[in-house]
């Protein structure tokens, strides 16, 4: 038998007290937030006005409940004093503060602040002592000159307490960063004139001894020789006897993170220690001995991707790491496999790599195979390979198959890169140089030579005090000299578009024209693109975000009188992220006539 129970109402009272409480605390708060004790009103110069009502002591009271008369007039009373340091933290020492209270019959009193700040203090004597080592040591001398010659309060600059706190830091660090780790502040002292505006500055600093390093020990080695540790340390400059640098340090730390068998590494000097022979200490988290790796993702060039990547860091009896990989794209499947050994002592190492690749572009399909060995040399700044290169391609269309072209070719690849910043660069350039020679492998063998080159600019533009964009020139070319006839496989020659190439056009689709409608690979090669990017600022201040115009052209073709260049424009933002800029632009193919979407993340070269 069922039986039916109506609402206890003991629980729909006990509900009904929850729901009115939710209800009624917002409400309070809101209404004690809408209830100040007394407003103020500050009348000042910008943009004064916006800090002294960030800072004003007054509003840190302005909701506190039950206020009374006499303390308020209290606290009114203490303002023009704690107005004054304010401003004097931004260089007026000389102010007229008049602080007023009003409208004391009414429920909400007014506190009403007028300020004239005064003629701003300006810098008028700047004197910076040196002691220790750096004093008079020749080696320091380029220190010396980046104090005065980089120093971030010059005489004539209004004077503030912010900036005179960062010079100090900036002039400290000067002789931190190199040589003098164990520098120290021993006295400073901002001498104000308020009857003249002016600030005489002065500047105690000490290095101490020259450091320099000494033997590397490695923490955390179990898997992999404490040796590699040493020598990837070595080879960023850390080297016994050389002074103490610290962009060496972070540029050793990143040698051994990049190396793919540390996933995270600190160096740095040992807590004691002779200064002429400090240890340097590696740090190291060292990667598991094998990882898989399952990626997913989509790109607007490449369409949804699916990856498989299986790495040994050190395969049984060989000891080189061995990294297999199998990509799949809307129109491209790869499998891949190389082997590597680590580096020597210059930096160098011994690698093979195959490769086999299935591409549609419509309905002509490439199949395609390349084998290498040689030796390649990377660095942060600088990277070097030579080897040799097998390449077997052949190119299927309905009712069509054209003979598998092989060639083998020796390679030489120069890439180097002086950008500020190698994640986000703001300036600098970057150069990369392909250069090969190889004969195809028919029946008639015929010779050829290879060659491509790229190249991108940053210039800034404009100055601080107008907000600076910069320009961006990126330059591509590439040719390949070989009798008409000649097969050169078509992983040799080249093809353009997509978003590192010209775009508005969709990846591979700027080539020689063929009678079906397609293009195929080419044998000469010319990419240009102009950016302007600026960023995005807010209050004031500097935002991660940027805008950019740009315009784009790039052609194909297998002579030189053949070259039409295909010309894309747009537009797009960069957000400027810790792993690099995340990039969309919106680009119109004027030849193709068509809007594209590019998205893109990270920067390389």
């Amino acid at each position: 038998m069922n039986v039916h129970r109506g609402p206890n109402p003991w629980r729909l009272g006990l509900w009904w007290s929850l729901c009115c409480w939710i209800w009624l605390i917002p409400a309070t708060w809101v209404q004690a937030q809408e209830a100040p004790s007394f407003e103020v009103t500050i009348e000042a110069p910008e943009p004064l006005n916006a800090f002294l009502a960030r800072h004003a002591e007054l509003q840190r009271f302005k909701t506190l409940p039950d206020l009374s008369r006499a303390e308020l007039e209290r606290l009114v009373a203490q303002a023009p004093q704690n107005l004054r340091d304010l401003l004097g933290t931004q260089g007026h020492f000389s102010p007229t503060v008049e602080v007023r209270l009003t409208s004391l019959d009414r429920p909400v009193p007014q506190v009403h602040i007028r300020v004239e700040p005064g003629p701003p203090t300006r810098v008028a004597l700047i004197q910076v002592t040196l002691e220790g080592d750096a004093q008079d040591a020749p080696e320091a001398a380029a220190q010396r000159e980046r104090l005065t010659g980089e120093w971030l309060l010059p005489v004539g600059q209004a004077f503030s307490q912010s900036a005179w706190d960062n010079a100090k830091s900036r002039a400290l660090r000067t002789l931190t960063e190199v040589r003098y780790p164990r520098a120290q502040l021993i006295n400073s002292l901002a001498d104000i004139v308020p009857e003249a505006n002016e600030a005489n500055l002065y500047l105690v600093l000490d290095s101490g001894p020259a450091h320099f390093f000494g033997d590397v020990t490695v923490e955390g080695a179990e898997r992999y020789d404490a040796e590699m540790a040493r020598r990837l340390v070595r080879l960023a400059g850390v080297r016994p006897g050389e002074p103490y640098d610290e962009a060496l340090l972070q540029a050793a730390q990143r040698r051994l993170t990049d190396s793919g068998y540390y996933p995270s590494a600190f160096v740095l000097l040992a807590p004691d220690g002779e200064p002429a022979q400090h240890t340097v200490v590696a740090r190291v988290r060292e990667a598991p001995l094998q990882k898989v790796v399952i990626g997913v993702g989509a790109s607007t060039d490449r369409g949804p991707r699916f990856t498989l990547e299986h790495t040994h860091h050190r395969l049984p009896g060989l000891g080189w790491r061995a990294l297999s990989r199998f990509q799949a794209e809307r129109d491209t499947t790869t499998l891949g496999l190389d082997l590597s050994t680590p580096v020597d002592d210059k930096g160098w190492r011994w690698l093979t790599a195959g490769e086999w690749r299935r591409q549609e572009d419509g309905n002509r399909v490439t199949q395609s195979e390349q084998f290498r060995v040689g030796q390649a040399q990377d660095g942060t700044v600088l990277d070097r390979s030579y080897f040799l290169q097998f390449d077997r391609a052949r190119v299927r269309e309905p009712g069509m198959t054209t003979p598998a072209a092989t060639s083998v070719s020796a390679n030489y690849a120069w890439t180097r890169r002086a950008f500020d910043d190698l994640t986000a660069p703001q300036r600098g350039y970057g150069l990369a140089v392909e250069l090969g020679a190889g004969v195809t492998l028919t029946q008639d063998r015929k010779p050829y030579l290879r060659s491509r080159v790229r190249w991108l600019g940053y210039w800034p533009v404009g100055t601080a005090s107008v907000r600076p964009s910069r320009v961006a020139l990126r330059l591509e070319g590439g040719a390949i000299w070989a009798p008409q006839d000649a097969p050169v496989p078509v992983t040799q020659r080249f093809l353009a578009g997509g978003d590192q190439s010209v775009r508005g056009y969709t990846q591979r689709e700027i080539g020689v024209p063929l009678p079906s409608g397609g293009v195929e690979a080419g044998k000469l090669l010319t990419v240009a693109s102009l950016e302007w990017q600026r960023p995005l600022w807010r209050d004031g201040q500097k935002t991660a975000w940027e805008s950019v115009v740009f315009l784009d052209a790039g052609a194909v073709a297998n002579r030189g009188a053949d070259l039409q260049p295909k010309v894309g424009v747009g537009a797009g933002v960069r957000y400027n992220s810790p792993v690099g800029p995340l990039q969309a632009d919106l680009a119109y193919g004027v030849d193709s006539k068509r809007l594209r979407l590019h998205l893109s993340v990270g920067f390389t070269f």
